[in-house]
């Protein structure tokens, strides 16, 4: 039905230019090319989320690298083109670097930066015609087609843009698309179920370089004069407000707003002052009120409706637990060597060592402060370690990526839940699912195809685990918008998607009530019978005690006990460090005071 709905749009888009003068003809031309800037700064923003305020500047590459190639070189139009084109991606790859080290606003500046000073450069190079610029570029040949006539170059740039467009949404609702809106709602998680961060962001920017290049090329071939004015921070700006107004996380809604707005700022072009002023109105007034976005507002709606039926329909049917697995091998898992950690002056950890086998269940507990979920963090990657070695199955990875830890089969929740909260469930575990390495990302452009069936092979799995879980009536449901213990599944079940031998369980008990407790248990001993090998962190001692094969217990950051539950509980120092009673921490004691962090 969607591609019958293309068919309309089409032979609109053939007969448009008929029904048009020229100065209309000039308008619409001019909308293309920042339709095509807004699918650039879309990716890059709106699904990647990363800062980008340097788009105007690859728009600026691609042209005037284009004129220069022309005029100065010699070089015939489309060879000029396509290297203009690269040296945009380029331009992009170099932009990429500060991302790798700066997020937010300071990337902001890092990006506007870079725009200012190639703004700089135009305006006083003498190769790039300084404030005059460069006129008299060529007009691209087209098979004896006059492109002289914006009429006819219409249909390029159309073409172009179908394309262009065509991509931008294959990569959206592609693996890489969701890994690339994984990092963007959530970096910590999305490297800790093996998206490779640094990655997927020179990916977003070599694509905004890519989008924006095109768009330069364009606008050469279709005024063949280029100027430092066009390439301004008003412009810059403007295509922010375009992208905002239509709403960044959709591609549509990208090219909506820089189409609307391209037209909206001919009508308004005698009242240039007032008009900016209203832009800026009302992109405050969409970030304050709707950040999605004219293009976010029917999601929103349909959000709040699916949550209120789902909240009377939908319904958490149980875990469907694997069979039994021996455990391979039956060596140590994890191996933790004399591990310190301090930050400054702080010591979190000191000479932490402690030994999990394979097929146990590892209880970590202590008092706040104690250093246990500093622990977790050094065993999955995001910590390095100040002195000592972490041992995976006898393999040192200490300093390992969190990406790299799992691939390798290391898998964690968190205390705080980090769903991907604009994801669907659904979504949320095909990011955990797609195990693929970096060498494979250039199968999106030469081999789409073989994408296309590598997600249809992950949502058969994503279908299978949902059901395992009992989570398929939530599927397309966005976590937050669901019951807090249904979250906790979720989260764990997206881990599990990793294939893990280790898993890392940050406090799953808390917030849960006494029957999603007993829930909980049984989940974790089927992983365990499965030959999943678990630590796990927890406040809540009855399940600690019931559930641990063994229990490490921390305080200021040393190993006070470690050993059988029922013997820990009673130790001294164990109760001192709790500040309670021996009773307290009896396994008979259905009331026992949970752990603090």
């Amino acid at each position: 039905m969607r591609r019958l709905a293309l068919i309309p749009l089409a032979v609109a888009a053939v007969l448009l230019p008929y029904g048009l003068d020229r100065y209309a003809i000039h308008v619409v031309d001019v909308a293309i090319v920042f339709a095509l800037l807004g699918i650039g700064l879309g990716l890059v923003m709106g699904v990647a989320g990363q800062v980008n305020l340097a788009q105007i500047a690859f728009f600026g590459i691609g042209a005037y690298a284009c004129a220069i190639l022309t005029t100065r070189a010699g070089l015939g139009f489309w060879v000029a083109a396509a290297l203009a084109v690269l040296v945009a991606v380029a331009v992009g790859l170099v932009v990429a670097i500060p991302a790798l080290r700066v997020q937010s606003h300071y990337l902001g500046i890092v990006t506007l930066g870079l725009a200012l000073a190639f703004i700089n450069w135009i305006t006083n190079t003498p190769e790039a015609g300084g404030s005059e610029g460069i006129s008299d570029l060529p007009v691209p040949p087209m098979f004896g087609i006059d492109l002289t006539s914006e009429h006819l170059f219409y249909y390029l740039e159309i073409v172009v843009f179908a394309i262009g467009l065509a991509f931008a949404l294959f990569v959206v609702a592609s693996p890489l698309g969701r890994r690339m809106r994984a990092m963007r709602d959530d970096s910590l998680a999305a490297g800790a179920l093996g998206a490779d961060i640094p990655l997927l962001r020179v990916t977003a920017f070599v694509l905004s370089g890519l989008y924006g290049g095109l768009a330069g090329v364009l606008y050469a071939g279709l005024i063949r004069y280029v100027a430092p004015e066009t390439f301004s921070v008003a412009n810059m700006f403007l295509l922010l407000a375009m992208v905002i107004i239509g709403g960044r996380q959709s591609i549509l809604g990208c090219v909506a707003g820089a189409v609307a707005l391209s037209l909206l700022r001919e009508v308004l072009a005698d009242f240039s002052v007032y008009a900016q002023l209203g832009y800026g109105t009302v992109v405050v007034l969409m970030v304050v009120f709707a950040p999605t976005g004219l293009a976010g507002l029917p999601r929103l709606l349909r959000a709040r409706l699916s949550r209120h039926r789902s909240g009377e329909r939908a319904e958490l049917r149980p875990f469907t637990p694997d069979d039994p697995a021996p455990v391979q091998g039956g060596g140590d898992m994890l191996e933790v060597r004399g591990v310190s950690m301090r930050f400054k002056g702080l010591r979190a950890l000191e000479e932490v060592s402690l030994t999990v086998p394979a097929g146990q269940i590892r209880g970590v507990v202590g008092p706040n402060g104690s250093g246990k979920t500093t622990l977790f963090n050094i065993v999955s990657g995001f910590y390095v370690a100040t002195a000592g070695r972490v041992l995976l199955e006898g393999d040192d990875v200490g300093g390992v990526a969190p990406y790299r830890l799992a691939r390798r089969g290391v898998a964690r929740t968190f205390q705080n839940l980090r769903l991907f909260g604009d994801l669907t469930v659904r979504e949320n575990l095909l990011v955990a699912l797609d195990h693929t390495r970096t060498a494979w990302t250039w199968r999106y452009v030469a081999l789409p195809h073989a994408v296309v069936r590598h997600d249809r092979a992950l949502r058969d799995q994503a279908a299978r685990l949902l059901d395992r879980y009992g989570l398929t009536a939530f599927a397309d449901a966005q976590p937050r918008s669901l019951p807090y213990g249904i979250q906790r599944r979720i989260e764990i079940a997206r881990a599990m998607a990793l294939s893990p031998r280790l898993l890392l369980l940050d406090e799953p008990a808390a917030g849960l009530n006494g029957e999603e407790v007993l829930r909980l248990a049984e989940m974790v001993r089927s992983l365990r019978a499965s030959g999943v090998t678990i630590v796990i962190i927890e406040h809540n001692m009855g399940l600690v005690m019931s559930l641990c094969d063994q229990v490490t217990v921390l305080s200021g950051g040393r190993v006070i006990a470690d050993g059988l539950p029922g013997e820990v509980a009673v130790l001294p120092e164990v109760v001192e460090a709790y500040l309670g009673e021996p009773a307290y921490l009896s396994d008979d004691n259905e009331d026992a005071p949970e752990a603090a962090r």
